[in-house]
C-alpha cells in the first residue's frame, strides 16, 4: 500500500523485538499522524499487553501497514526514498535533507538491519551522539529524526 502522495514521510519499523519501543513509537507517528510500517516477523505479538501499554490509548490514531517480510515491504512500500537511521554512515541528521515521500526506517533493537537492507536505503542518517557512546534508544532516535524531516517539510501538526 503506498501512502507516500498522502502524508509527508512514513516510519517503518524492521523486525522490531521490544514491544515497549514499539508502543512509543506508534503513539508517536499517531501524534504526527504519520503512517507505521511494521516489517515482519516482530520478536513479540502486535497485541502485546506492554506494546499496548507503551502505546496507550493511541493505538486507534495509528495508521499500521503490516508488511510479512522485508521482500514484501519492498514491493508493497511505493516509490519514496527509504532513509535508514544507523550508526554506520557519514551523513549526519543536522546536514541531511529530507524529501515528501521519505520513508525512515529504524532497525531491530537487538541488531539493527542485516546488511542487504542497510545496503538498499537510498541515504543513511546518523544522529549526533557523544563519543564513546554506542546508540539510541530506537524509540527516542526515531521521534527525534521524525520531527526533523516534519519541521523541514513544514509538516508538523497543528
Amino acid at each position: 500500500m503506498n501512502t507516500h502522495d498522502q502524508t509527508a514521510v512514513n516510519l517503518a519499523l524492521f523486525e522490531p523485538d521490544i514491544p515497549q519501543n514499539a508502543g512509543n513509537l506508534f503513539r508517536t507517528a499517531a501524534c504526527f499522524d504519520i503512517p507505521v510500517h511494521v516489517i515482519e516477523p516482530c520478536g513479540f505479538a502486535l497485541s502485546d499487553s506492554k506494546m499496548r501499554r507503551a502505546g496507550m490509548d493511541y493505538m486507534a490514531h495509528v495508521v499500521l501497514h503490516r508488511h510479512q517480510n522485508w521482500q514484501r515491504f519492498q514491493m508493497e512500500r511505493g516509490n519514496g526514498r527509504l532513509i535508514l537511521l544507523t550508526t554506520r554512515c557519514e551523513s549526519r541528521l543536522q546536514d541531511f535533507s529530507f524529501a515528501r515521500g521519505d520513508t525512515l526506517l529504524l532497525g531491530r533493537e537487538s541488531a539493527g538491519v542485516p546488511e542487504d537492507v542497510h545496503n538498499a536505503a537510498d541515504a543513511r542518517v546518523i544522529l549526533p551522539m557523544k563519543a564513546g557512546v554506542r546508540s539510541m534508544n530506537v524509540a527516542v532516535a526515531g521521534g527525534i529524526v521524525l520531527f526533523e524531516a516534519l519541521r523541514q517539510l513544514q509538516a508538523l501538526p497543528g
